[in-house]
């Protein structure tokens, strides 16, 4: 059977209607050649191609960004790195998961500023596990389905944070903070909870260098939470004289 010549364009897209030149041998392999280098694609490879050229996103989409900037976010969770994501048969998860994630940490922020008083975590135990953790984690799994990277990366380990901040403090649950204070006092548990407010401020600085070359309100979404998790952490690392979370530092941080 005569080779088929495959164009790709500079996005390494192929052109509409391109997965039509491509034909199978009885051996599961494609007599393409591509790019004049007359190597056989095998059937997966094959496959993935055709995928690329009919959907136009995911890992092939890539742009060459030195010379045309496509526009961040623009309604997708990603700080503008890929091709937006188009003809695809899911609804945008982005809203979803950013929605699940800012509900519950305003809820967590009033209480961490003392609002009317209230100064006890326990309410936001249930949105921590139902809306912060369960839905935002699955918006994070759709994102990784419709080829967002950045987004599904986000997204997921958010989820995950909340997931793990519930089981943390979880009243009469998994006694984390109750096997912390028997072994080795109060102390204990709140340096410990510190570190995990650290390695979260970590993880989020990584993603804000993602966005430094997004737009403004991309950077700044990141920056704040930075924020947030270094304060939480330092509040929970430097108490006060009494050997409480230090209040000032943790009302900044439900600031941010």
């Amino acid at each position: 059977m005569a080779s088929q010549t495959t164009n790709v364009d500079h996005t390494g897209n192929h052109p509409p209607g391109a997965e039509k030149m491509y034909h199978e041998s009885p051996n599961n392999s494609t007599n393409s050649t591509v790019n004049g280098m007359g190597r056989h694609m095998t059937h997966e490879e094959h496959q993935t191609a055709v995928a690329a050229s009919r959907f136009g996103y995911g890992p092939l989409a890539h742009v060459n960004t030195d010379g045309a900037r496509l526009p961040a976010f623009g309604g997708e969770f990603q700080p503008g790195l890929y091709k937006g994501v188009k003809d695809r048969k899911f609804a945008n998860p982005a809203p979803l998961g950013l929605s699940a994630f800012a509900l519950t940490t305003f809820v967590l922020s009033l209480i961490n500023m003392s609002t009317r008083g209230v100064a006890e975590p326990n309410l936001v135990v249930g949105l921590a596990f139902g809306y912060g953790g369960l839905v935002q984690l699955l918006a994070g799994m759709w994102e990784m389905a419709v080829g967002n990277t950045f987004g599904a990366t986000a997204l997921s380990s958010y989820g995950g944070f909340w997931l793990s901040f519930a089981i943390i403090l979880t009243p009469g649950g998994f006694q984390i903070e109750e096997a912390y204070v028997e072994a080795q006092g109060t102390t204990a548990f709140l340096d410990a909870f510190g570190f995990f407010l650290m390695g979260w401020f970590i993880f989020t600085t990584i993603l804000l260098i993602a966005t430094l070359r997004s737009t403004i309100a991309f950077f700044l979404l990141f920056f704040t939470l930075d924020l947030a998790f270094l304060l939480l952490g330092i509040g929970y690392l430097h108490r006060n004289a009494a050997g409480h979370p230090n209040p000032p530092i943790i009302k900044a941080g439900g600031f941010f």
